[in-house]
């Protein structure tokens, strides 16, 4: 399985990181090894000093698809959940400046704790889903989907031109505004339409 992962989906996240709003959606992978689930803390890695948090929709692929049509890309997800897209900040910067590939700031182990996944039956509209993130207690990232640049159809669309979706696979949709730095000891719980979904510790 593959996960695929938009950045920049946010207006006023690209704006707090001073960057352009993208014109088409900005795609990068995570390898499967960077998914976290059922609530297993996250260790820091030694290699950053500024490891932040971003919490994002995750729709989960159920069926075979390429080339697909945004008018049906509905069909081809059948549950979201909320994730975080940990992001060493300072490397992504380091990479950046320098003109070279920032993957390794976002992809190593880890790097994408998954929530329990709702099914979208169970979501009142596609286009306005709910979701934030507290730490230890304070809520520091909120969202929804009618936000979003892109949406879940433009998304699987234009993902789906370059890559065959296969079921199983994971689309990380971008994060809001309000990312943040963690640190041992922190406490992350991320809701998804009012529920709680995620529910882990930065070791």
């Amino acid at each position: 399985m593959k996960i695929i992962c938009v950045g920049r989906n946010y207006q006023k996240h690209a704006a707090e990181l001073n960057n352009p709003v993208p014109e088409i959606p900005l795609i990068f992978l995570k390898p499967d090894s960077a998914i976290l689930k059922k609530n297993k803390p996250f260790f820091l890695p030694d290699f950053s000093n500024d490891l932040q948090f971003e919490a994002e929709l995750v729709l989960r692929i159920s069926k075979l698809g390429k080339g697909i049509k945004k008018g049906f890309a509905h069909r081809y997800f059948d549950a979201l959940t909320v994730g975080i897209d940990f992001t060493a900040r300072d490397l992504q910067k380091k990479f950046s400046l320098a003109g070279e590939p920032w993957d390794l700031s976002k992809t190593f182990d880890g790097s994408a704790p998954l929530g329990e996944f709702v099914s979208k039956e169970k979501l009142r509209s596609l286009s306005d889903i709910s979701f934030y993130l507290d730490v230890n207690g304070v809520r520091r990232q909120t969202g929804n989907s009618s936000e979003m640049i892109f949406s879940f159809g433009d998304i699987i669309a234009y993902a789906s031109r370059f890559y065959t979706l296969k079921t199983g696979d994971l689309i990380f949709t971008g994060t809001p505004a309000g990312v943040g730095p963690v640190k041992k000891g922190d406490n992350l719980t991320a809701f998804l339409e009012g529920q709680k979904v995620l529910d882990f510790f930065v070791r």
